[in-house]
């Protein structure tokens, strides 16, 4: 057998072992999710046909959950991708230099869902930081993007109702080849409006009309009958937007 037969059968070798469980290795697999909703459904069958996604709608349907999900499962059974990058504002702390401790430190805070998230979807407790030890996953804020380029990745831009058109602009213009992007908003959730800055407004409205121009994008709009937090949330949130209260009273 030559050298050539014995990389490529090595190559199929693990091209059948990541499809059979989505693994990095016999003991760290990612359980399969499946769409809830239609909605999400609709999300995962464009991203699947190779689009870019922009999912944009209210708290508790899951949005950031299934992107994060579907990032992973292609850095998991696509060689073409290396790494999942979460990009997130800090408007919380706009004053980040300000905070104690080093880059890494600082960014702690946001994490700690997506943490959360990956350990879930991994049913073990360490899987975050195991991801982060193979380079399979990487957080910035959109504070630190300046000067990158994201190749051979998928970037999930979470909490974008929360930046200026500024920093989405500048978010988008970082993609680099053999990668895919996904933007995860809530236009009724908008940090920046407890700014102090006058001048920080949400660039989420003006960025998602350029979006919905561009063929390789796809703009999925979740509504509350799309909340799978809670059936509290789903009421909450119902109330919240005036729907009709014995409508509320129906809501599991």
């Amino acid at each position: 057998m030559s050298k050539q037969q014995r990389r490529l059968s090595r190559k199929e070798k693990r091209r059948q072992e990541s499809d059979l469980n989505y693994v990095v290795n016999s003991k760290f697999t990612m359980r399969r999710i499946n769409p809830i909703t239609a909605t999400q459904e609709e999300m995962f069958e464009d991203y699947n046909r190779g689009y870019n996604i922009a999912s944009i709608g209210t708290a508790g349907t899951g949005k950031t959950m299934c992107a994060m999900y579907l990032g992973l499962l292609d850095i998991l059974k696509k060689p073409e991708y290396e790494k999942l990058i979460i990009v997130r504002s800090a408007v919380q702390t706009r004053e980040q230099g300000f905070m104690p401790g080093n880059k890494s430190q600082k960014e702690s805070v946001f994490t700690t869902v997506y943490r959360e998230m990956a350990n879930d979807l991994f049913n073990r407790g360490d899987a975050w930081d195991i991801l982060k030890q193979k380079n399979m996953v990487e957080f910035t804020t959109s504070s630190f993007i300046r000067g990158l380029t994201f190749d051979n990745s998928i970037i999930l831009v979470d909490e974008c109702q929360s930046m200026t058109f500024h920093e989405l602009d500048s978010i988008i213009t970082r993609v680099g080849e053999s990668s895919k992007i996904i933007f995860c908003g809530d236009t009724k959730q908008d940090d920046l409006q407890q700014s102090k800055n006058r001048a920080d407004v949400s660039g989420l409205p003006e960025f998602i009309n350029l979006l919905e121009k561009m063929k390789a994008f796809r703009v999925i709009n979740f509504g509350v009958n799309d909340i799978v937090r809670s059936g509290l949330v789903k009421q909450y949130i119902m109330a919240r937007e005036g729907v009709l209260p014995e409508t509320i009273r129906q809501v599991a």
